[in-house]
């Protein structure tokens, strides 16, 4: 242990902590812009300055160790000065066109300067002039708005293990590109979407269907579906001024009837539909000695992670579409049908927490029900400007449900927007399928939690079923390199590419907070608790579904419906 003052306040602290680390232990937060917790720090931008006693030069707070007897001074007149400088710098070559910024509600950048008092900016920086990099499906940066703080290559580096971005050319002239500039979309980016809840400014965003759908909403030839992700009932009033973890599951469905959607159904359903095909094809690789490990499918951007580092694996990988690719698929074919409507006039979008999605939509093999399945993807944040600029009072409005078709959903169906779901939810199904029997013990605690890497033994019918969970690509990786060399256990493997899961996809309020992910992930376990049916198989719409279209799971219209296949994707 060491014991230092700051600010003259004593403080004993475990050896090797960050002065930035002991000051939170007496209530002091030090401003910073580079530093993430939970990323290696590197301090780029040294607003985290701090006066050491005894030393000549502010010292970056992020890295600085604290040593025994150090006294520190975290807000002297020398400190405030050199934060209000670097800030003003930093403002003197920033396009300053905040009010139309993707940003400027949750721009960091801005809300430090007023933090700090910058009343003005004293110099006038050159302005940079990049071309916009909107080669990517579902991402757009923006270079001329880029503070050079690294976080975005610490995640994609570090945490994603993707490695698409980085610093290039020195000097005045560097910048965080792609490899040769040439662009997201033309890289092995996954589009998970992660470095856009690191960028403290408005550098990076999700390409916006907003506009798109509008446009289809006010097209009176046109019959607009929507389907909302599990997740979103537990992240979308954070964006609309409610606590974190609110269930607005009923106060969405409301929301979405006001914006003009003409029939409002659930991800949820086809969540639980996945499970009814995925829990089906596990149960027959195990009883026919198929390829295992089986790995779930759902996560678009776990997919192109696989297409690009993994392709090896493809015959392991689960060949059921996503729930979002399924609904789209039976909303223009099932719903179709029953509701009489020719499926040319309807236009099929998704509410999704995911960039990943966007690009997952434009997959030409995404088109078997002879059209585009999904036609455009919404992220939270693009759900959230649509209802402020409509002028809905979200909180105040009624719960309503979906429409019963497509629409009723089972606890099992809900918890797929955390890490784990996706498993417990496929496990609740395959053991009926195999035993008979229910599940006694449908709560499966050993896949819930926000470790990086989980794992389970079930007993099925004297079968000692291995399972694991990966979410974040880092630790995927580790995983799938241990499927590659053979030494896998597993039968059963789940794969997110966000930390978190989707409670933490790239298209979700902006941060990255582990904490808050994890509250969203709570909300859908409570939901599951108090819904009336919690196993996928007695969802009624789901059996409704089989008995009047798809007629049983791996089944002859399942199969061309609701199954893919995937792509090696050539490394650059």
């Amino acid at each position: 242990m060491v014991t230092l003052t700051i600010n003259g306040k004593q403080v004993t602290v475990l050896e090797g902590t960050s002065i930035m680390n002991a000051a939170k232990q007496v209530h002091i937060n030090i401003p910073h812009l580079c530093y993430l917790e939970g990323l290696e720090p590197e301090y780029h931008c040294r607003v985290c300055g701090v006066e050491i006693e005894g030393e000549p030069r502010l010292a970056p707070s992020c890295v600085r160790q604290v040593s025994e007897g150090m006294k520190v001074q975290t807000n002297s007149a020398r400190v405030r000065r050199a934060r209000r400088m670097i800030v003003e710098l930093l403002l003197a070559d920033h396009y300053t066109d905040c009010p139309t910024c993707e940003r400027n509600q949750t721009c960091e950048l801005l809300k430090l300067a007023f933090e700090l008092g910058v009343k003005e900016i004293r110099f006038e920086g050159e302005k940079p002039h990049y071309e916009l990099d909107e080669t990517s499906p579902a991402i757009i940066r923006d270079p001329n708005k880029c503070v050079l703080c690294g976080r975005c290559v610490r995640v994609c580096h570090d945490v994603q293990t993707v490695s698409v971005i980085g610093f290039v050319n020195r000097g005045l002239e560097t910048m965080v590109s792609t490899f040769m500039e040439n662009g997201l979309g033309n890289v092995e980016c996954t589009n998970c979407g992660q470095c856009i809840h690191v960028c403290p400014v408005g550098a990076i965003k999700e390409k916006s269907a907003v506009d798109e759908v509008w446009a289809a909403l006010a097209d009176l030839e046109k019959h607009v579906v929507v389907q909302e992700a599990p997740v979103m009932r537990a992240s979308l009033g954070e964006e609309l001024g409610l606590p974190a973890g609110t269930l607005v599951a009923g106060k969405m469905h409301a929301a979405l009837r006001r914006l003009g959607f003409d029939t409002v159904f659930e991800t949820n359903f086809s969540a639980d539909l996945t499970i009814m095909e995925e829990a089906s094809e596990l149960v027959k690789r195990v009883k026919e000695g198929g390829v295992l490990p089986q790995i779930t499918s759902c996560c678009p951007g776990w997919i192109t992670f696989m297409e690009h580092f993994y392709p090896d694996l493809i015959p392991n990988v689960s060949t059921c579409k996503s729930p979002q690719q399924m609904f789209g698929a039976l909303s223009k074919t099932y719903y179709a049908e029953k509701a009489g409507i020719d499926p040319a006039r309807i236009v099929s979008v998704s509410i999704m927490p995911c960039t990943a999605k966007k690009f997952e939509t434009q997959r030409p093999e995404m088109a078997d029900s002879g059209f585009q399945d999904v036609d455009y993807v919404l992220t939270t944040r693009e759900l959230a400007r649509m209802i402020k600029e409509a002028g809905i009072d979200f909180a105040s409005l009624p719960d309503e449900p979906a429409e019963e078709l497509m629409g009723l959903y089972s606890g099992a169906a809900t918890i797929f927007g955390i890490t784990g779901g996706v498993m417990e939810a496929a496990l609740r199904t395959a053991y009926k399928l195999v035993t008979g029997k229910e599940l006694e013990k449908i709560d499966i605690e050993p896949v819930r939690g926000l470790d990086g890497i989980k794992t389970a033994t079930l007993n099925v019918d004297g079968l000692e079923v291995e399972v694991a969970v990966a979410h974040g690509l880092g630790n995927a990786r580790k995983v799938l390199d241990e499927v590659r060399a053979g030494k896998s256990p597993y039968h059963f493997i789940e794969i997110m590419a966000c930390p978190g899961g989707c409670a933490g996809g790239g298209g979700q309020p902006i941060g990255f907070d582990m904490a808050l992910r994890g509250i969203r992930g709570q909300t859908l376990y409570a939901e599951d608790r108090q819904l009336p049916y919690r196993r996928s198989h007695d969802n009624p719409s789901i059996k409704k579904v089989y008995e009047d279209y798809l007629k049983e799971p791996l089944g002859e219209k399942s199969h061309h419906l609701l199954h893919t296949k995937y792509t090696k994707r050539e490394v650059v």
